[in-house]
């Protein structure tokens, strides 16, 4: 298999350029490829499962434009459908039919979502979902996963630090003390740090936001009962469960987490896959809760570009594709089977500690010989020995989540080739890291 240069004199000028116009060069951080230790990748262009940089090299993709492209980037009926639409209108600014019938289909998959809201981004989601549950409550406080993450918002830039803390700490100069106040902070996967939080902040916590399936600390699974134990607690002190399925709706099935795991929300945050490639989120829940959004009830939220009509007609052409082929989650849950025993098996030939963590088509390759649980566990992940690994597979015309820390994503359009180019070159890039 060749090598590939990773940077050549066109993208160097670009980035070069951007710098001088953006911080960083990059329009959000993930993209300036700092934690590998490589430079960053322009793309041009993107079709199936693969993209091409501004070189015109030519990669097997793993971001899945992080988490979006389940059916591969630009289906051709998600692409007609928003052509269709472009040429009716790009943007009305009033309500349309279109967006009412999505909403409806979506309310139909998704366990706990009654009524939902179309905004936007996820973090826009995930904003107006706590605004509405301390609303509802008349509480303050918020309980998160330390290494869960819920997009920009002040009150979810907190992290625990080394251990849990009951008082969340910024993680971002510009969120203010009050706001970390009232973020209370617990260890994803443990009960007793749940019950010692709920302890510490006795009838304060509005809600508990969590990842079921956590995607920004790697792809790292609940522990059996861990999502039944959140909802029991949530129950026992009035507090809401509020499930963030930015990345697991639809992904992880039909209705997604909820649905995969039985568990029902009192709110679910839904965007990505939604969105069919544009931008699409939304929130939802029980109707009771929902109707104390404005204009029925007092919780005001609004976006000139809510339910975008490009991108709602996006959204229903994807949801045709996933009425049309039900059986493409149990295609993907085997293609991610062989993926994750091939580099399982990659890693065991080269010596290298590693395991693969998965969830339907969620996926991370831990550098790792413990399993990762929870942001605690992350400490053992070799972050050095990955970014040496991340440098040999871009090499080699394989592009994963530029860190160790991120979901790598699968989708339909990965098939054999695919396959066969990104077990080939973990082969030969583990292979080539230091004993």
């Amino acid at each position: 298999m060749s090598v590939v240069s990773t940077r050549g004199d066109a993208t160097q000028a670009l980035f070069e350029r951007a710098a001088r116009v953006t911080p960083g060069g990059v329009h959000s951080p993930v993209r300036a490829f700092r934690s590998v230790g490589a430079p960053p990748v322009a793309l041009t262009a993107a079709r199936g499962a693969r993209v091409w940089d501004a070189e015109g090299r030519e990669y097997v993709d793993w971001i899945g434009a992080w988490g979006p492209a389940l059916l591969g980037h630009n289906p051709p009926a998600v692409v007609a459908a928003v052509e269709r639409q472009l040429e009716r209108g790009s943007l009305f600014g009033l309500a349309s039919p279109a967006e009412v019938e999505l909403a409806e289909r979506v309310t139909a998959r998704v366990p706990g979502c009654d009524m939902l809201r179309f905004v936007v981004s996820g973090t826009e989601a995930a904003m107006s979902a706590l605004r509405l549950a301390r609303a509802a409550t008349g509480r303050r406080a918020v309980l998160k996963f330390d290494g869960c993450y819920h997009g920009h918002g002040d009150a979810f830039l907190i992290r625990a630090g080394s251990g849990a803390a009951t008082i969340g700490v910024p993680d971002s100069p510009g969120v203010t003390p009050g706001a970390a106040g009232d973020t209370h902070v617990a260890r994803f996967n443990d009960l007793a740090d749940v019950d010692r939080a709920f302890a510490e902040a006795p009838g304060e916590l509005a809600a508990v936001f969590v990842e079921p399936v956590a995607g920004n600390m790697g792809c790292v699974p609940p522990e059996p009962g861990f999502l039944e134990g959140l909802r029991a607690r949530c129950d026992a002190a009035g507090a809401l469960l509020v499930f963030d399925e930015v990345i697991t709706g639809f992904r992880l099935g039909p209705g997604g987490a909820a649905r995969r795991f039985g568990i029902r929300p009192d709110l679910v945050v839904l965007g990505k896959v939604l969105g069919g490639g544009l931008p699409l989120a939304a929130y939802g829940g029980r109707s009771d809760l929902m109707r104390q959004i404005a204009p029925q009830g007092p919780v005001y939220q609004a976006g000139t570009y809510a339910a975008h009509p490009l991108s709602i007609a996006a959204g229903l052409a994807m949801m045709d594709a996933l009425d049309a082929d039900p059986g493409l989650w149990d295609r993907l849950e085997r293609t991610a089977q062989r993926l994750a025993a091939g580099l399982e098996a990659a890693a065991r030939d080269a010596g290298v500690p590693a395991r693969v963590q998965r969830v339907g088509s969620m996926w991370t390759l831990f550098l790792s010989a413990q399993p990762v649980r929870s942001w605690d566990d992350a400490g053992y992940v070799d972050r050095a020995r990955f970014a040496t690994f991340y440098r040999g597979m871009l090499s080699r015309g394989v592009l994963l989540p530029p860190s160790p820390f991120e979901s790598a994503f699968l989708s339909t359009a990965h098939g054999e080739a695919e396959l066969e180019q990104t077990l080939a070159a973990a082969r030969a890039a583990l292979s080539e890291l230091p004993s």
